[in-house]
């Protein structure tokens, strides 16, 4: 019984041994080398030459372009300037408009800043944060025109209104 183990053994051992030497692949040919004529080996020459040039520099135009180093999220509080009179201390939408009276040349306003301090203004007078002017004082409003810039950085003009009545619309 050892001796037909042994024989089925070695059998096995060289069947797989001699199993994949019997089918040999055959060596890679290389391919003989074509000859090339000489106006073919000139644009070959040149694309070469396009491709190992020097890498072309990268230059950024700004043009039209807003800073990427600055916030696109600008704060809508603005500190009010040195030697700033208190009705340049807030901004348009903090005031309030408590009266308008008029006589026979112009119009004046009266106005309450959050400081519970009330104002007189009149056409012309610089009025809020951004510098705005009043523009023009009717019976029943104020309307201020104020440059701001938007978030591209251009200035545009921006009108608000204060209404003596707030239900007038």
């Amino acid at each position: 019984m050892k001796n037909l183990l042994n024989f089925f053994f070695l059998m096995i051992c060289l069947v797989l041994a001699l199993g994949g030497c019997g089918k040999e692949k055959p060596a890679m040919k290389k391919p003989a080398a074509e000859k090339v004529k000489p106006s073919e080996a000139k644009q070959e020459k040149e694309s070469v030459e396009v491709k190992t040039g020097e890498p072309e520099e990268y230059k950024y135009d700004a043009k039209g372009r807003r800073d990427p180093f600055l916030s696109l999220v600008v704060s809508t509080k603005q500190k009010p300037k040195k030697g700033a009179s208190p009705i340049e201390s807030y901004g348009v939408d903090e005031i309030k408009l408590l009266a308008i009276a008029w006589d026979k040349n112009k119009y004046y306003a009266l106005v309450m800043l959050p400081d519970k301090k009330a104002y007189t203004i009149t056409e012309g007078m610089t009025f809020g944060l951004q510098g705005g002017k009043v523009e023009k004082i009717t019976k029943g409003s104020v309307i201020i025109r104020e440059y701001i810039r938007d978030y591209k950085g251009d200035i545009k003009p921006r009108d608000s209104i204060l209404k003596l009545h707030k239900g007038e619309e």
